[in-house]
Formats: C-alpha cells, structure tokens, sequence
C-alpha cells in the first residue's frame, strides 16, 4: 500500500474487501471509506491539528456531540458499501434517503437468479398487536414444508420465464417485469456518519423486520471497528438510550426531587458521586439534573398577519441588489464575450 497523508482507521483498514454474509445469499462488505473518530473531533473544532489530542478528550466531545444532536461534525465522514439483499429488503431500505445509491441495473445485465428463502423458525404468524410485523409464534412445521414447496414452484416458473425471455432475445427490462420480491439485488451506498448511525439505530430496533435487522447488525459490527468512539456514543445515547417527553419527565420529578446534591426519592439519595458510579461524568450529571428541573411550557404562537407575501420578499431582495452603473462606450469586456 502506498504511503497516505489522509487519516486511516486500522479498523476500517482491516474491512476493506472483506464480505460478510447476510441471511442465505446477501452480503455487505467496505468498499472505501473517508475519515475516523478524530475526523469528527477536527470537523466540530475546525482545525488543523492532527494527533495532538488525547483520545479521553476526543471521546468526550464526541459523546457531548451525540448527546445534544450535534450531527454537522458526524456528516464529514463517508463510508461506501456494496450490499446484496432480496428486493422488499432493498425497498424498506432505499426509504432513506440520505445516501447515495448506484444499484444493479436489470435493464442493462441479466439478473442472477437467487432467491431468499426464510429460515424455519422465521415462519411466524401475523402479529396481533403489529400490523406490519410477526407475532414471534413459528407456524407448524408441515405448514413451512408447504410454503417452502409453493416458493419453489413459484421461483421455478419465474426463473423459467425470465430465461426463455431473454433467451428470445426480448428485452432485459420487460423479462425482469414478474421475478419476485425475493430475488436479490446488489448496490454500492454511500453514506456519512451521521444518517448512518440513524439508519443503523431504526434498522437494529427489535420492531424492524427481521431480515433487514440481520443487515444493521452486521454494519452496526463494522461501524464498532470503523470509528469505535463514535459506535460508543450511538450505543449509549440513541440503541440503549431514550428520549422523553414532558409528561414522562413530569411523571419522573413526582418521584425524584432534584437538588445541588444530587437525586433523592424515598428512602434514598443519589449524590454525585453515585451518579458518577453509573457511568455518569460530571457534565453529564449536571445535565441530568437540569433535564428534571421544572419548566414551564413555552407558547411559539405566532401571528400569520405578519407574514409577508412572496411579492413582498422579492421585492425586498431586489431592493438588496448593488446597483451597478453601465461601463462606458469603449470600456469593459471585449464583443461576444
């Protein structure tokens, strides 16, 4: 490998051109990637230090970053992945729209004919209390042995089809119109930091679809080797944290009083020092206790009178436009130019 100036992450490093399999056929594997958790760091100072940094000092400002969704700084690094999965996985997952996708293109190459087929113990119910999800209660085994026998027919007859098609020489985009949902796609996807995490953070939830939850598990295990300080935070604050409402904190400081102290309930006081045995630093202690310090709600009314019209705003504009005086006869630009 020829010597670089840019940052590299060994974790990242050792990634690159390995594929990891997902479910019975797919994959995701590190094409490149730009940037690591100091990278982050430097984008938040805008600086041109490098190295001069305790990784104590970077992990702290990376984790004040997340935790007050401070995400700038996380955008400025990039990882680039190719990844293969059944089409409906391929159709929840390109819902967000926060990369940039290059995806194999059926109307140009001939689409390899291989199909997901579910796991027996994936072969569930309808969810009751879940519309769009599994009950977590496997169907009968002689139920999975039919199923699995109508896929085959089904994949059979669309396979047979799509290769008679072809083989006619019709062309690729109509042979392609009746393959089904599970027949894997591949794409590169490129994506920052930042919508990563958040991709990652809805896709490893337990209410996602199992198979796409298959895939962020296995990036969610690159990203900890990628930028390990970041994967850290996006743990503690978004995966294992939690995010609550003004009634849930109300709800709260009828339990807990908050003090200069610290916490207490009945029966029990947390000082500092108990809250820093959480795992809690100084900074975020304060900021615990400033979160269950009462507020009153705040009114953003406002008064739709005195908005201006879109004639108003243009003109107004307009009026900001420097006035440039015409050169004279014989003087600025040449003809035509």
């Amino acid at each position: 490998m020829s010597a670089t100036l840019r940052p590299i992450s060994p974790g990242a490093e050792s990634l690159l051109g390995r594929y990891f399999r997902v479910l019975d056929h797919g994959f995701v594997a590190l094409v490149d990637y730009m940037g690591t958790d100091e990278c982050v760091e430097r984008a938040a100072r805008v600086s041109y230090g490098y190295g001069t940094r305790r990784t104590s000092q970077t992990r702290g400002l990376l984790r004040y970053l997340r935790r007050h969704s401070h995400t700038t700084p996380s955008e400025m690094v990039e990882l680039k992945f190719h990844c293969c999965m059944p089409m409906f996985v391929a159709r929840q997952w390109i819902r967000h729209r926060t990369a940039n996708v290059n995806e194999y293109s059926g109307r140009y190459s001939l689409i390899p004919m291989v199909f997901y087929t579910p796991p027996r113990e994936q072969l569930q119910s309808q969810s009751k209390t879940n519309n769009q999800g599994r009950s977590g209660v496997p169907l009968p085994d002689a139920t999975y042995a039919e199923a699995e026998r109508r896929w085959k027919e089904i994949r059979s007859l669309a396979r047979s089809a799509y290769e008679w098609m072809t083989g006619e020489n019709m062309a690729r985009e109509l042979a392609r119109i009746d393959l089904p949902l599970s027949t894997y796609t591949q794409w590169y996807w490129k994506i920052d930091l930042h919508n990563l995490m958040h991709f990652l953070r809805l896709r490893v939830d337990a209410h996602a679809q199992w198979e796409i939850q298959a895939y962020g598990r296995v990036m969610a295990g690159m990203l900890k080797q990628i930028a390990p300080l970041s994967y850290e935070a996006w743990i503690d604050y978004d995966v294992c944290g939690a995010r609550l409402s003004r009634m849930e904190l109300e709800a709260l400081r009828k339990l807990v009083a908050v003090s200069d102290e610290g916490l207490s309930s009945t029966g029990q006081r947390l000082g500092a020092e108990a809250l820093a045995a959480l795992g809690l630093s100084k900074r975020e202690v304060r900021e615990l206790l400033d979160k269950l310090t009462p507020r009153e709600p705040v009114d953003f009314s406002i008064d739709p009178q005195a908005a201006e019209t879109p004639e108003q705003v243009a003109e107004r504009f307009a009026q900001a436009v420097p006035k440039v005086d015409a050169p004279p006869k014989g003087e600025g630009s040449e003809p035509g130019l």
